[in-house]
């Protein structure tokens, strides 16, 4: 049973920040399409897909940031993105804001999901590292507040079987983190789908700006050698109101070579067909986790784990004291 499937990165361009989900999900439709139309059988769009990167703006009033985010997943804005995939027959991984309230508390996250073939839902994730700093930081050109608009992901690194291989999911941020495709890589994973909106800045060390596009895709072409999995990679790129994005949205094998790439800053497609057995080249030789890792020597990866969830825990509350103007 041939375990090759034909799959699409699908970049968009910049989203305004008042442009309504009803001409995002027409524009990721169109790209469904033209997918289709080349043969993909699979797409993934980027993160936080459906708005602009709202978490650039210090947004105090509670009731506009809401609007940014998703309680139910499709929606009236969204089913039309679901319908599209169930007629063509075609597989979709999104990235969004989502809003969820239990037991009186409202949550927020950073999430992708998986959409099948048939439009069911079948795997979802919640961002893990999450970047950027929680109270706004006026020297910045722009703000990066996703540890205040975001909760750290609940979920881990989960896998799910879908169109006849064990596929993960990421978003953005986790790809720089190396324990992203190791995790999902001792899970079994043999496709990883992530989305991205990375800007060309970087305020705290601005003599890197150059070096972003390569950062990109350096840290995930060694996510898929080290496991030995195919890597398909989604930008949200371009000038978004004034912040500029970069692109480079891609396909890589699982020998770390980039297969299919896209060209420019604005809503577009590349494809290419992915064979799932290839990982085996990896996973069965120089990577075989079985014969060849040493767990035992890893230690200091995980140390201090406790530490660190005490240490970020005390932050988020001082932070969240600070910005409410109480003060030891």
């Amino acid at each position: 049973m041939s375990r090759t499937i034909v799959a699409a990165t699908a970049q968009l361009g910049p989203i305004a920040r008042d442009e309504p989900r009803s001409s995002a999900v027409n524009r990721m439709i169109a790209l469904l399409e033209t997918a289709h139309h080349r043969g993909a059988e699979l797409v993934v769009f980027p993160e936080l897909a459906l708005t602009s990167f709202f978490p650039r703006w210090f947004i105090e009033d509670e009731a506009l940031l809401d609007r940014f985010y998703e309680t139910d997943m499709p929606s009236p804005d969204t089913a039309p993105l679901f319908e599209a995939a169930r007629r063509l027959g075609v597989g979709f991984y999104l990235g969004y804001a989502e809003l969820i309230r239990e037991a009186g508390a409202t949550r927020r996250f950073n999430t992708s999901i998986f959409v099948d073939q048939s439009g069911q839902i079948v795997g979802k994730y919640r961002k893990v590292h999450l970047p950027g700093h929680f109270n706004p930081e006026e020297w910045r050109a722009f703000q990066h507040l996703e540890k205040r608009y975001f909760e750290h992901g609940d979920l881990g690194f989960p896998v799910f079987e879908a169109m006849g291989g064990t596929l993960g999911m990421c978003l953005c941020n986790d790809r720089r983190w190396p324990e992203t495709f190791r995790v999902l890589g001792l899970r079994g994973a043999e496709l990883v789908m992530l989305g991205y909106n990375t800007p060309v800045h970087y305020p705290q060390a601005p003599e890197h700006d150059h070096l972003q596009d390569f950062h990109n895709h350096l840290c995930m072409q060694a996510g898929a050698y080290a496991n030995g999995n195919w890597v398909i990679a989604t930008a949200k790129a371009g000038r978004e109101e004034g912040c500029d994005l970069i692109g480079g949205s891609c396909i890589i094998t699982p020998t770390g070579e980039v297969i299919a790439r896209t060209q420019g800053l604005g809503d577009e497609i590349t494809v290419a067909e992915i064979d799932l057995d290839r990982c085996r080249e990896l996973r069965e030789n120089v990577f075989n986790f079985a014969l060849n890792r040493e767990p035992g020597d890893y230690g200091p990866i995980c140390a201090g784990a406790e530490d660190r969830d005490r240490t970020r825990a005390s932050t988020i509350a001082q932070s969240r004291l600070s910005a409410k103007g109480v003060t030891d």
